[in-house]
């Protein structure tokens, strides 16, 4: 089973998600009230929807995923961003891989989304 760490500087972020999460019965999601550079514990992937450039974003989370995985795919992260991202990826290495999203749903809000895999070095 996997566990989820949910974090956010906002505290009311924070309370809702884990109100819902309570609601749901869900015993592996644990939601806390603190910024992701300030997070000593490390994970197979973090998982985010846009919240800056992806350049900055990996410099505050490439310590936070462990080296070794145990699953088909390695260690790394997963962000959602939408928009062209040509300019953005460029910043970064060439080990990503984009996943647009309306592969996968019709909805018209998925048209412009990706998911942007980076795996750890």
């Amino acid at each position: 089973m996997a566990d989820f760490h949910l974090v956010d500087s906002i505290g009311k972020k924070i309370k809702v998600v884990q109100e819902v999460a309570d609601a749901l019965g869900l015993t592996n999601v644990k939601a806390e009230q603190i910024r992701v550079e300030q997070l000593s514990t490390t994970y197979d992937f973090v998982v985010s929807r846009a919240v800056t450039r992806l350049k900055p974003f990996l410099g505050w989370v490439r310590y936070k995923i462990h080296k070794a995985g145990n699953n088909d795919r390695p260690n790394g992260v997963l962000y959602l961003k939408g928009g062209d991202l040509t300019e953005e990826l460029a910043e970064v290495d060439d080990r990503y891989r984009v996943y647009d999203l309306s592969d996968y749903f019709e909805e018209p809000f998925f048209e412009t989304k990706k998911v942007i895999y980076i795996p750890k070095k």
